[in-house]
């Protein structure tokens, strides 16, 4: 793992050295982020959860309009779905820390509903610091990318999910994630250390007309990730 770049390119994440790799403290400092514009609509910055010797992170794309209010990340109807996913490809729940790659809820109004609009590059760019700072306290063996977002804000623009979903892949170091060369950097590494893999976000398979066929790929996606467990 690299080191951490300098704060004051990250004004919002603790000065403190050690302060950066103890996940409360980022989650407490997350809490005040105004890095971006949209925390001024959403209701609080969403952390990560999960234990701090977690082996797998999954990151998804952002929050949505239960994880916006519950102040969690997902505890909806995607949340759900990936923990019986999880279940069922044999990781334990106990072994995962899940996280979003953006920490606000970015939504439009229609009526009285809230809905999911898609994070751009700008505010990808101003949380990336705060998953830098939890992949490098966390340290994992497999990062899990749900969706293009997610796989976007760590292998760069050019990440498709369809071409790279499924693989096992060295994670980039971690001072060229998000950038054009992390994908080229992930693919010219030895197969060994940490690993990423790309698979669909949970909520695709909720909007899917083949449901059962997609829930069904994304198990076999994270079963990899348990054979990569060992």
């Amino acid at each position: 793992m690299t080191a951490t770049p300098s704060h004051d390119a990250e004004p919002f994440l603790p000065e403190d050295p050690q302060l950066r790799a103890d996940l409360e403290a980022l989650r407490q400092a997350s809490a005040g982020c105004k890095g971006c514009p949209l925390h001024e609509n959403a209701t609080q910055t969403v952390f990560g959860e999960g234990s701090p010797d977690a082996h797998v992170v999954l990151v998804g794309e952002q929050p949505g309009d239960q994880e916006d209010r519950q102040g969690a990340p997902f505890v909806g109807p995607a949340g759900r779905l990936l923990d019986r996913a999880l279940v069922e490809a044999g990781i334990e729940r106990g072994d995962v820390y899940v996280t979003n790659a953006v920490k606000h809820f970015k939504f439009k109004y229609q009526g009285k509903r809230r809905i999911h609009e898609n994070p751009n590059s700008g505010e990808m760019r101003a949380c990336r610091p705060w998953l830098l700072a939890e992949l490098q306290s966390l340290d994992p063996d497999v990062v899990v990318t749900l969706g293009a977002t997610a796989g976007k804000a760590l292998l760069g623009s050019t990440f498709r999910v369809t071409k790279q979903r499924g693989e096992l892949l060295p994670l980039p170091d971690l001072e060229l994630i998000g950038t054009p060369a992390a994908k080229a950097n992930a693919e010219a590494k030895k197969r060994s250390g940490a690993q990423l893999l790309a698979t669909i976000h949970p909520s695709a398979v909720l909007r899917s007309d083949n449901r059962d066929e997609m829930y069904a790929g994304l198990v076999d996606d994270l079963k990899k990730v348990a054979s990569a467990l060992g």
